[in-house]
């Protein structure tokens, strides 16, 4: 009897200096437990041959677990945030606003982060953080960022959108959509940003029962959520009156306290003297925010045991699409440098995994011919008793399909060659130069669209032709700047 489980992997080549993404199968012989490993070999490498060999890859395999030992060892979100909470030291969180930027804090290796009502505003609405998204909006994107990453989420829950008995459902919300944590604070409706004019905020009595209201309802759900309880009385009323805040909530059942907007280094040591036994948040708005910008050293000498970072994600996107439109506008693409590869993206996006996980479910009418080759001898179990050591791997390689320009035509040749394309503005100064494959003719005119509309396959029919390079265009467009293209 023999058992087959496939799993995603990654390996190296060192010979080919790059990392890919296979489908790698385990095969076991239950009565021996010996493993045969399939892999199927990215087709950039072509069919397997006597000359590859599997020592020129370092092979990466997850660890098998049964499935009930899988489910039983996932963590809850608020348990993996409690227990951060709990070790030592600061611990940073950026703040996203959407599914892919919680992706790219996840990959950075961040341990958890926050999600932030100002960025949700901006990005969902393209409005300001003054009262325009409402709870629902809120708890959708919530969901969706939670279910994107692994790491715990501190989500915004402005000030509970209403009364306790909101306060309740917003939680109950929170509970659902996946998140570890919840930001509560005490500003009337409309609420808005801490760092905004005409902060107010409700009396104090409301205010500690939207506290006590969060931890009924974490109570009933059989929730552990961390309550993380927000005054923004110190620029509504006086540090005096959010010291007062912070205490009381903690009385009231608050997990971790924070007071937004302190004015000086000063006013945050008196904070984390309040409760000391209770984490303090502190929130590092880049920028130009009120409260002053302390290093996490800096921060974790104060007392504090998590921080927010609340813009930095949405205010370097908002730079880089203003980068990117102009040079679109000036007629030119954004710079290399300036964003990652259509490769890179994918792989941020989860492309590569996915077709590793669609393999699982192909069939033969929906996948390539597979030929089976195997690698090496193949041992004869009858005759010899397998070893637990031993592993057989054979190596499937799907057919690639060459399209209307076969491995032999004059025009694949041209794949060996690179174009140049040069950019010199009218200034003099240079802003692009980068050479690319010649066959890549669609990437020269997304890169340059000014060549849009010049047959650049005629202009290489005759250039492929030639010794040594040569130069194919020449010539100034619209914006004055000089755009160069050579095969060399």
């Amino acid at each position: 009897m023999s058992m087959s489980i496939t799993f995603p992997f990654s390996c190296r080549s060192h010979s080919h200096n790059t990392t890919l993404h296979h489908p790698i199968s385990y095969a076991f012989h239950l009565e021996t437990l010996k493993p045969t490993i399939k892999i199927l070999i990215h087709p950039q490498f072509g069919k397997t041959s006597d000359s590859f060999s599997l020592s020129s890859y370092r092979i990466r395999l997850p660890a098998i677990h049964s499935a009930a030992g899988d489910a039983a060892s996932v963590t809850p979100p608020a348990n993996s945030l409690r227990q951060l909470l709990a070790s030592p030291g600061i611990h940073l969180g950026p703040a996203c606003f959407d599914a892919l930027s919680a992706k790219l804090v996840e990959r950075a290796g961040f341990d958890f982060c926050f999600t932030t009502g100002f960025g949700i505003s901006a990005a969902r609405l393209g409005l300001p953080d003054t009262g325009f998204i409402s709870y629902g909006e809120m708890v959708d994107q919530g969901r969706q960022i939670t279910e994107s990453v692994s790491i715990p989420i501190i989500g915004d829950g402005d000030n509970g959108y209403g009364n306790p008995m909101n306060v309740k459902r917003t939680v109950r919300g929170y509970i659902k959509a996946g998140f570890a944590g919840i930001i509560l604070e005490d500003q009337v409706s409309p609420k808005a940003c801490g760092h905004t004019q005409g902060r107010k905020v409700v009396s104090r009595e409301e205010a500690i029962m939207r506290i006590k209201a969060a931890v009924d309802a974490r109570k009933e759900s059989g929730s552990d959520i961390v309550i993380v309880a927000r005054t923004d009385s110190r620029q509504a009323v006086s540090l005096e009156e959010s010291l007062w805040r912070a205490r009381a909530f903690a009385e009231a059942g608050a997990d971790v306290l924070f007071i937004d907007a302190l004015a000086s280094k000063e006013e945050m040591e008196a904070f984390c003297r309040v409760c000391p036994l209770v984490p303090k948040m502190a929130n590092m708005l880049e920028g130009g925010g009120r409260t002053p910008i302390l290093s996490p050293i800096e921060l974790d000498d104060v007392g504090y045991k998590i921080v927010a970072y609340p813009l930095s994600l949405l205010g370097v996107s908002i730079r880089a699409m203003q980068d990117a439109l102009l040079a679109i506008k000036g007629g030119r693409m954004p710079s290399p440098g300036s964003m990652p590869s259509f490769d890179e993206m994918k792989e941020i996006l989860g492309f590569n995994a996915y077709y590793e996980e669609e393999m699982q479910y192909s069939t033969k009418t929906s996948q390539p011919r597979l030929e089976r080759e195997p690698y090496g001898k193949q041992e004869d179990t009858k005759d010899t008793a397998p070893s637990a050591q031993d592993t057989v791997v054979e190596v499937v390689t799907p057919e690639v399909y060459n399209g209307e320009y076969g491995r032999n035509s004059s025009f694949s040749g041209i794949w060996s060659r690179k174009l140049r394309v040069k950019i010199t503005g009218r200034d003099g100064f240079e802003k692009l130069d980068i050479r690319i494959p010649a066959g890549f003719l669609e990437g020269v005119t997304n890169i340059v669209p000014a060549l849009v509309g010049v047959n650049i396959k005629a202009l290489l029919d005759d250039a492929d032709l030639e010794a040594g390079g040569k130069q194919l265009i020449d010539f100034n467009d619209t914006m004055g700047d000089r755009i160069q293209v050579f095969l060399e």
